[in-house]
């Protein structure tokens, strides 16, 4: 993949819009593609062609990056309602960086497979401040020359690109990851919440997690910014987390797998979002665990 050829960016949202500015301040040629005017105008003041329909930006393009909030949505915009791989020449290839259903991303990957475009899977960690830095983990599943194809795509959004297997095991990884993260979160606020009800200070629950066992992502970069200041403000929704936990939990029962606390896990967040609504930060999880609830 050369600076030179177009790639088409779909899904300006609050990662896909950084995330496609890393590529445009890299040098590449990218056409980026988002309902919203807002975003749109935002990519073109970054230095990118922006247009209205998926349509458009991938007309031509030998490569498709898609952003998009879940595995319909994908599917939908380019062989469902949106009709966008039909506009994609022969050979092109899709790399799907949204979190999608595993098993979901392998249909996909069979219904492009019949129009001759290639599809991997690249899903990304590391949030909307290491999206600006170009600085994300990839995950990355699929044909291995399909991989290497987007390596310098990918690497012009992250540091790490982890090349896990078959097609749709880099969303099965995403999953995992958000699962385990959101269940350090959730113990480190249920923590939280038990010793400053029993008298201990915040900032000190959070300085002796730090140096002891209990230590985990959320306890190091979430709890004194987002939670103990009740910002609530880390730029992830509670409702991408929710959903992300129950790709998860589908996974294992897809797999005849028992995985209760995973199930467990999915069941809370659906609820905390239900009631915190979608749209707000994952981090105000705490709120929803100190809440009376019946």
């Amino acid at each position: 993949m050369s600076e030179a050829e177009p790639i088409a960016f779909i899904g300006l949202g609050m990662m896909g819009l950084p995330m496609a500015s890393r590529l445009v301040a890299s040098g590449f040629d990218v056409r980026g593609a988002d309902l919203s005017e807002a975003s749109r105008a935002a990519f073109a003041a970054a230095g990118g062609r922006a247009v209205e329909t998926a349509s458009e930006a991938v007309s031509g393009a030998s490569m498709v990056v898609t952003m998009l909030p879940n595995a319909a949505i994908v599917a939908d915009v380019l062989v469902g309602s949106g009709g966008a791989a039909a506009s994609l020449p022969p050979g092109a290839l899709v790399v799907d960086m949204s979190s999608s259903a595993p098993f979901k991303t392998r249909e996909l990957g069979d219904k492009l497979a019949k129009r001759g475009v290639g599809l991997i899977d690249a899903p990304v960690s590391g949030g909307v401040s290491r999206a600006k830095e170009g600085t994300l983990a990839i995950m990355a599943g699929g044909d291995s020359a399909a991989i290497e194809r987007a390596r310098p795509v990918l690497s012009a959004m992250g540091k790490s690109i982890f090349v896990t297997g078959l097609l749709g095991s880099g969303h099965a990884m995403k999953a995992l990851n958000n699962y385990v993260s959101a269940s350090g979160l959730v113990a480190a606020c249920e923590a939280l919440m038990v010793g400053r009800a029993f008298g201990l200070d915040a900032e000190t629950i959070v300085d002796v997690l730090n140096v002891s066992t209990g230590r985990n992502n959320s306890t190091e970069t979430k709890l004194k910014p987002f939670v103990v200041s009740e910002s609530f403000a880390s730029g992830f929704a509670i409702g991408l987390m929710a959903k992300d936990i129950r790709t998860a939990a589908d996974l294992a029962d897809e797999l005849g797998l028992p995985a209760s606390e995973m199930s467990q896990s999915a069941a809370l967040w659906e609820q905390a979002a239900q009631m915190l609504g979608k749209g707000a930060d994952h981090t105000e999880i705490y709120r929803y665990l100190a809440s009376p609830r019946q």
